[in-house]
C-alpha cells in the first residue's frame, strides 16, 4: 500500500484535451457577438502601456487586402511594443500563458483568442513589427477536422515554417519600429468583416459605437480611432473618415446640467449625470449613448449596460420616475477580501463572490439618498402631466368594497387529491404512520397534537413564529398612479410603447400610459356620441381615464393580496402585474364603457345620448 508522506510526493499526469476545437467554439458561444472588439482592443493597450510611451490603435480596413483582392477585411493596429515571431508562435498558438501571468481574472490574449477565432474561422492574421523586423502568423479553424492553431506557412524556397519573415511594403503607416496589426478574414475569403454583425447597433458605426459604450475613459496618452462609412468612396471624408473614441465619461461630462456621486449600501458608489434637454440627446446615439441609460462601473469598463425599454425599467426602479431620458446611473461596486469581484465568461456581467450584482438593493439605498438636482427634475417633469389626479374618486368608489381584497385562504378542493386540516400544522413530509385512522371519516388526521412528519424537512416545524414584527412594505392598498404621455413630455418615445401600464412593485407605483389606443378609441368613441367643442372631450378623457384607472388599481390590489399563498410565487405575482397581464384588464369593455356612460350622462346633461 503506497503511503503519502507528504504534499506533493506523488507525481501528476497532465489532464490534456482531446477536442480544442469543440471546447473553443463552446466558450465562444458564450461571449458577446461584439466581444472581440473589447479583447483585441484592450491587448493593444496592454502592448502600448508596456512601451511607457504614448500611443495610437486604430480599427480600420486593411487597405492592402482590398486593394489586391477588392474585399473588405478588418484590422486593427497599434504602435505596442509589437512581438518577434517566435514570440508569436508562443503566445498566440497557446490558450494561456504561464507562470505568474496566470489569474482567476483573465489570461493573456485569452479572450481576444476565444471571442475573435471563433468568429472567424478562415482566419486572423497578425503582423507584428518588434526592433524593425517584421513577421506573420495566421490563426486558423482547420475546414477539415476543426481544429484551431496555426497555419503552416510556405516560404519562397519551398519549406514550411509557423511564421514568415516579411517586409516593410505592408506596414501601415502608423507603425514605425513597433507594433501590430491584425486582420480579421471572418469565415471565408469574400466576406467584407467591415460589416457589422447581425443585430449590431447603428450599423455604419458600430466599432464605435460599442467600443464608446464598453469604455467608461481610455487611458491617458492613448488615442483610440474607428473608421466610419467605409462604404463611401476613400475621396468622401465627410462621409468615410476616422471617429475618436473618448468613452463614456467624457461624453457625459460633457453634455451634463449636474453631476455627482452617492455612496449606496451595501458597498457601491453611484456616479450619476443629469444630461441637457437639447437634440443631442437623439442624434448622438449612432456613436455613444447619448442618453438615458445606467450601467455597472469596474475597472474603467461599463458591463451590464440597460439601454431602452431596459434602461427606463431600471432607472424607475432608482426612481426617476419622469425625466429618465436625462438621468444617467452608473454603479460601482467596492470589492473587498470577502467580496471578490469578477466577470462572466462572456465579460459581460459582474459578479460579488460569484452572485449577481444586488441591483434591488443599490435602488433602494439610491431612492433613500436621491440627490436634489435629480429629484427637483422629476418633479418638474411629473408637474408637466395634463392629466388630473383620480385616487380619491376611485378611494370613494372602492371604499365599500375593501373588505372584498381581502382574499381568503387557499385550501384544496374537498374532493380533491389532497385534503389538509387547518388545525393541523404539519409542513413537511407525511404524517405519521397511522395518523389517518386515527381520523374522521375524511381521512384527515385528528388534532391530537403531534406536530410532524417523520419525512422531508423537518426544520420546516422550527418556523421562528416570536420576535419583532415585521413592517409592512406598502400598508396603503393602493398604489401611487401616474399618467404618463409623449405629448406632455412625462414618457418617452419606446417606453411602454403599446402597452397600457407598468407597476413598479417595490415603491408601489403605477405608471398608466394615456397614449395607448384602447384609451384613445374609447375617448373618440364618446366625443363623436356626444359631440361638442374641446371642453367636451377633456371632460371625456377624464371620465374614461378614470374608469380605466380603476380596473388597473383593482387589480393592483387584488393581485397583491394574493402574496404569501402557497400557490402563488413571487415569479406569478410578477407575472400577473407584467405590462402584458395590465394591458390583458383594460380589453374588457362592456362595464368600463357603461360606466363612463353614466357618468358622461350626469356631467354632460342633454348632451349625452340615451
Amino acid at each position: 500500500m503506497a503511503i503519502r508522506l507528504f504534499p506533493g510526493g506523488y507525481k501528476t499526469l497532465p489532464m490534456t484535451v482531446k477536442n480544442t476545437g469543440f471546447l473553443l467554439d463552446r466558450l465562444g458561444q458564450d461571449c458577446h457577438p461584439l466581444q472581440f472588439l473589447r479583447e483585441l482592443t484592450q491587448n493593444s493597450i496592454q502592448a502600448i502601456q508596456r512601451t511607457d510611451k504614448p500611443g495610437e490603435i486604430v480599427w480600420d480596413v486593411d487597405w492592402n487586402q482590398y486593394d489586391l483582392t477588392g474585399v473588405m477585411k478588418l484590422c486593427i493596429m497599434d504602435i505596442g511594443d509589437g512581438m518577434t515571431g517566435s514570440e508569436m508562435v508562443e503566445h498566440i498558438n497557446k490558450l494561456s500563458s504561464s507562470g505568474a501571468e496566470q489569474s482567476l481574472s483573465g489570461n493573456y490574449g485569452v479572450g481576444a483568442k476565444i471571442a475573435a477565432a471563433t468568429k472567424n474561422h478562415a482566419g486572423l492574421v497578425y503582423l507584428s513589427w518588434k526592433d524593425g523586423q517584421g513577421s506573420m502568423i495566421h490563426l486558423w479553424r482547420n475546414p477539415v477536422d476543426g481544429t484551431y492553431g496555426l497555419k503552416q506557412q510556405q516560404r519562397a524556397d519551398g519549406t514550411y515554417c509557423d511564421y514568415l519573415e516579411i517586409d516593410d511594403s505592408v506596414k501601415p503607416e502608423i507603425i514605425k519600429r513597433h507594433g501590430t496589426m491584425i486582420v480579421l478574414l471572418g469565415n471565408s475569403e469574400d466576406q467584407n468583416t467591415m460589416e457589422a454583425p447581425g443585430g449590431a447597433a447603428a450599423a455604419s458605426r458600430w466599432i464605435a459605437k460599442y467600443l464608446n459604450t464598453r469604455y467608461y475613459n481610455l487611458p491617458k496618452n492613448i488615442a483610440l480611432k474607428a473608421r466610419e462609412g467605409w462604404q463611401f468612396p476613400r475621396s468622401d471624408k465627410d462621409r468615410n473618415l476616422m471617429r475618436t473614441l473618448v468613452g463614456q465619461e467624457r461624453y457625459l461630462n460633457d453634455h451634463a446640467v449636474a453631476k455627482g456621486v452617492v455612496n449606496l449600501e451595501p458597498d457601491a458608489v453611484a456616479h450619476w449625470w443629469i444630461l441637457k434637454d437639447e437634440p443631442a440627446l437623439s442624434n448622438n446615439s449612432g456613436f455613444i449613448e447619448s442618453s438615458g441609460h445606467m450601467a455597472a462601473l469596474y475597472q474603467n469598463e461599463l458591463y451590464e449596460m440597460a439601454t431602452g425599454r431596459a434602461g427606463t425599467a431600471r432607472l424607475q426602479q432608482f426612481g426617476i420616475i419622469f425625466g429618465m431620458r436625462q438621468v444617467v446611473i452608473y454603479v460601482e461596486p467596492l470589492t473587498n477580501a470577502d467580496n471578490r469581484l469578477t466577470t462572466n465568461t462572456a465579460r459581460t456581467n459582474l459578479l460579488i463572490g460569484n452572485e449577481p450584482l444586488p441591483w434591488a438593493y443599490w435602488a433602494a439605498s439610491f431612492r433613500d439618498k436621491m440627490p436634489k438636482e435629480i429629484e427637483e427634475l422629476v418633479q418638474e417633469k411629473a408637474a408637466q402631466s395634463e392629466i388630473p389626479d383620480h385616487s380619491k374618486s376611485i378611494r370613494d368608489r372602492l371604499k365599500p368594497l375593501l373588505d372584498l381584497f381581502k382574499v381568503s385562504r387557499y385550501r384544496p378542493t374537498r374532493l380533491g387529491e389532497l385534503q389538509l386540516d387547518d388545525a393541523q400544522t404539519i409542513r413537511g413530509g407525511r404524517p405519521a404512520s397511522g395518523a389517518a385512522s386515527q381520523g374522521t371519516n375524511d381521512g384527515v388526521s385528528g388534532g391530537s397534537g403531534k406536530r410532524g412528519g417523520l419525512l422531508g424537512n423537518i426544520y420546516a416545524l422550527f418556523e421562528k413564529k416570536d420576535g419583532k414584527p415585521g413592517e409592512r412594505v406598502h400598508p396603503d392598498p393602493f398604489p401611487a398612479v401616474k399618467w404618463i404621455s409623449v405629448h406632455d413630455g412625462t414618457r418617452e418615445p419606446n417606453e411602454l410603447e403599446d402597452r397600457a401600464a407598468r407597476f413598479i412593485d417595490d415603491q408601489n407605483v403605477l405608471l398608466i400610459n394615456a397614449d395607448f389606443r384602447v384609451f384613445s378609441d374609447m375617448i373618440d368613441r364618446w366625443h363623436k356620441e356626444c359631440g361638442g367643442p374641446d371642453a367636451v372631450r377633456k371632460t371625456v378623457e377624464d371620465v374614461v381615464h378614470s374608469w380605466f384607472e380603476q380596473a388597473l388599481v383593482e387589480t393592483v390590489i387584488g393581485v397583491q393580496a394574493m402574496r404569501g399563498g402557497r400557490e402563488w410565487s413571487i415569479d406569478n405575482i410578477k407575472a400577473a402585474l407584467s405590462e402584458e397581464a395590465l394591458t390583458a384588464v383594460v380589453m374588457q369593455r362592456y362595464h368600463v364603457n357603461n360606466s363612463v356612460k353614466r357618468e358622461l350622462g350626469a356631467k354632460l346633461g342633454k348632451l349625452q345620448v340615451a
